[in-house]
């Protein structure tokens, strides 16, 4: 979805989150998939905070340095905003209104159900599709975000020397990119998936059935709370506790101190987020939990999830299947496959 751009085929994906730029280009090759160009490149501390550009200037120089690295050739890009900035709504109007008159009948709904004055938003429409209430309406998925929100996103981006084609919203990126992952993995479009995606901050919950997203929700989680309890017990900086999670030299007790009691947080997170889900409109049995993000990627947590939760959890990879240009790096690349979902989702915009 394109919601506050006009439509024109991004070449870059470009994820900008509180922690890291994560860029990837992505192509259409012999019918699949191919990546062209990947980086990943770190953030300092509140740089970003709550999915919102605090610091133009030091994003905009780490986008820079993100394209460098990566070989990219391209100068457009697409990005997502999402957090409390960020409203959508699938609202059901009839179907046999002209151009015009839907326009004018989603200014009124936007005006009902956005909860900040028209003139402090930018907003746009996308129609769905029929609607299953009844054959007469469309769906129309109506978004929102603050203005401000979205003026510091574009300035990051263009000081950088990137021209910004697409605005989306990231769950419906990280929808898109789930696209990748049915297709690998041969999910039917009768299943519903939950993608849980762990983030620095966050803890994003979103729900598909088929190719529609029925529900989404941030929670207030994330796996800086790892990093803050390795750097208590350990009398350590934040930087030294995350060389000590990613290297192989580790205290004994690091795993039962540590890993384990969060783990156990990230069952209670996401099972509160399925209470929260299963009181909706749109309840539907969930069949199977793809993890996603910085937090997917400690070992073994999708196996606590199935166990403690009794639903299915697999890593999500929409990296697995693709084809890789020769000089991306291709370990490296695997190595930070959960991580690229939302990037990957703004990429295939290219194919729009």
């Amino acid at each position: 979805m394109n919601i506050f751009n006009k439509k024109t085929p991004p070449t870059i994906g470009l994820d900008i989150s509180s922690t890291a730029v994560k860029l990837i280009q992505l192509s259409r090759s012999d019918g699949g998939v191919r990546v062209e160009n990947f980086a990943i490149e770190p953030l300092p501390a509140g740089a970003v905070k709550d999915k919102i550009v605090v610091d133009v200037e030091v994003v905009s120089a780490a986008i820079e340095r993100a394209v460098r690295r990566s070989g990219a050739k391209s100068k457009y890009c697409a990005v997502a905003v999402s957090g409390s900035s960020v409203m959508t709504k699938t609202i059901s109007l009839p179907s046999d209104l002209t151009d015009v008159e839907l326009e004018s009948q989603i200014e009124i709904e936007a005006d009902q159900y956005i909860p900040y004055s028209l003139d402090e938003v930018r907003r746009d429409f996308e129609v769905l599709g029929p609607s299953k209430r009844s054959a007469d309406l469309v769906d129309v998925l109506l978004a929102a975000c603050k203005t401000d929100t979205v003026d510091l996103l574009t300035a990051a981006v263009e000081d950088s020397g990137l021209k910004l084609r697409v605005i989306d919203v990231e769950a419906y990126a990280i929808a898109n990119a789930f696209e990748l992952i049915r297709h690998q993995n041969g999910i039917s479009l009768d299943k519903t998936i939950a993608i849980v995606e762990i983030g620095a901050q966050q803890l994003g919950f979103i729900v598909m059935h088929g190719d529609r997203v029925i529900y989404s929700r941030e929670h207030a989680f994330g796996a800086t709370q790892l990093i803050e309890d390795i750097s208590r017990r350990y009398e350590l900086s934040p930087e030294e506790a995350l060389v000590m999670l990613r290297g192989d030299d580790q205290p004994e007790d690091f795993v039962q101190m540590v890993i384990e009691p969060f783990q156990q947080s990230v069952v209670q997170q996401i099972g509160r987020a399925l209470q929260f889900y299963s009181s909706s409109n749109d309840f539907k049995s969930i069949d199977t939990v793809f993890l996603a993000a910085g937090g997917a990627q400690l070992k073994g947590l999708d196996q606590v999830i199935n166990d403690e939760l009794g639903i299915s959890a697999e890593i999500a990879d929409p990296i697995r299947g693709l084809t890789l240009a020769n000089n991306v790096a291709a370990n490296s690349l695997r190595a930070s496959s959960s991580v690229l979902m939302t990037a990957c989702g703004l990429a295939m915009r290219g194919f729009d």
